[in-house]
């Protein structure tokens, strides 16, 4: 199995950088999935209902995940007031390779871990990082692939959007 998951894994570098967002013409629901922070205490996604939600699923070894930290910590910064809520998803097997990750990017946001993959293979991601923007009814509305600074004035009217919303 683990052989399996490091494929796909793989296949999912080699992806990287590509880019393109998707927006779903019908709302669909978000995967459930109960994830543990660093401290072990659990995250659910029902727990965020009401709240537009800011899934990124996330690796210590992708570049353009480098990039959208600071974008993320920045929407959080500037929407968490009008309901947003950044929940990022790290899929790194050594929870040490995150932890280093973090010490030279700090999130000011929330950060879960799926060390094997069980919830990002329920999102079927196609590269690293893969994002999804969830409605308050914990819709996904939105899946956006990759991860590049030019990106940031769409996506970031699309979340105006779903808060408005």
């Amino acid at each position: 199995m683990w052989a399996l998951k490091g494929a796909v894994f793989a296949a999912l570098l080699l992806l990287t950088g590509m880019l393109w967002a998707t927006e779903l013409t019908a709302p669909s629901p978000a995967p459930a999935f109960t994830l543990p922070r660093a401290d072990g205490s659990l995250v659910t996604l029902a727990d965020l209902r009401g709240k537009v939600v800011y899934l990124d699923f996330w690796a210590s070894w992708c570049p353009p995940c480098r990039k959208s930290f600071p974008w993320m910590n920045a929407i959080h910064e500037r929407y968490q007031q009008q309901g947003l809520v950044v929940v990022s998803v790290n899929v790194d097997q050594d929870r040490a390779m995150a932890a280093r990750f973090l010490a030279q990017l700090p999130a000011k946001f929330e950060v879960l871990y799926d060390s094997d993959t069980t919830v990002a293979e329920r999102y079927h991601l196609v590269g690293m990082p893969t994002s999804f923007f969830i409605d308050r009814q914990g819709n996904v509305v939105l899946q956006h692939d990759g991860f590049r600074n030019s990106d940031e004035a769409e996506l970031e009217a699309i979340l105006q959007r779903i808060l408005q919303e």
